[in-house]
């Protein structure tokens, strides 16, 4: 097989196809069963929810920031899959003893159709990948056009609780909110910093996502004392933090939300 690099330019080195996969990373292991590769992914994480039946279906082998090494080794893969910011450098470098280690590093769309390019390469089913970033590009310029008058707004996405932390800049959430045209006020910190709710900005919205963090309705209270409830929104996490074929469904829902607070 031709040498590969993944998405941090690391080599990685196959002697054939990989028919075993594992997968560490909730939004690649959707986009794996979306190409098509459901029977050859063996191993997932626990929080790897889409498609609903895989978790009873599959190994599960630990989180995202920590593993059970002896269950990924007993699986004998041929190939484990990774993201920088999801997994750890430490974790990376253990799984390399057991086999090669493909990491991801999204931050933009472009950087998401090259993951699902690879992953069309590596795998051999180009056609799939190709037919599926056709079909979110088509989605993203469908979206931009329905946008196109809106008026830029200015947010703030909380992610965590306890402490409350939100996405700032050079991340892949800081990305889709500006395809939201949304000015998100963190934009010039650090990537996910943690905040004090007395101390935010001026906002048009403040958005609370469902996850990393399960926000929900009765959090609301927590925020009304420094933000009108009427700019307090909910937001679907899945569709602004995951990259892959989720996509593909990610601008309908965009769409939506801007029909109906808008």
């Amino acid at each position: 097989m031709p040498l590969f690099k993944d998405q941090l330019l690391r080599e990685i080195h196959l002697e054939k196809t990989p028919q075993r996969i594992i997968s560490l990373v909730p939004s690649q292991t959707e986009l794996l069963i979306d190409l098509g590769l459901e029977k050859k992914v063996l191993g997932i994480t626990k929080f790897c929810v889409h498609p609903t039946h895989l978790r009873s279906e599959k190994e599960i082998v630990g989180g995202t920031k920590s593993v059970y090494l002896d269950k990924i080794e007993a699986l004998n893969p041929d190939i484990i899959l990774c993201n920088k910011e999801e997994n750890t450098a430490e974790m990376v470098e253990e799984l390399e003893k057991i086999a090669p280690v493909h990491v991801s590093d999204i931050n933009t769309l472009e950087e998401s159709y090259a993951l699902i390019e690879q992953y069309g390469e590596l795998f051999q089913v180009e056609k799939k990948a190709s037919g599926l970033i056709t079909s979110i590009q088509q989605e993203h310029r469908n979206f931009q056009k329905r946008i196109a008058n809106k008026s830029v707004k200015k947010v703030a996405y909380f992610i965590w609780k306890d402490p409350y932390m939100v996405a700032g800049g050079d991340t892949f959430i800081d990305y889709l909110l500006q395809e939201n045209k949304f000015k998100n006020v963190f934009h010039k910190t650090a990537r996910y910093p943690e905040v004090e709710l007395h101390n935010l900005p001026d906002l048009d919205y403040l958005l609370l996502s469902s996850e990393p963090f399960p926000f929900s309705e009765k959090h609301s209270k927590y925020f009304e004392e420094y933000v009108p409830k009427e700019k307090i929104k909910f937001v679907d996490g899945e569709y602004f933090s995951w990259y892959g074929s989720r996509l593909e469904k990610a601008f309908s829902y965009f769409s939506k939300w801007h029909e109906t607070e808008n």
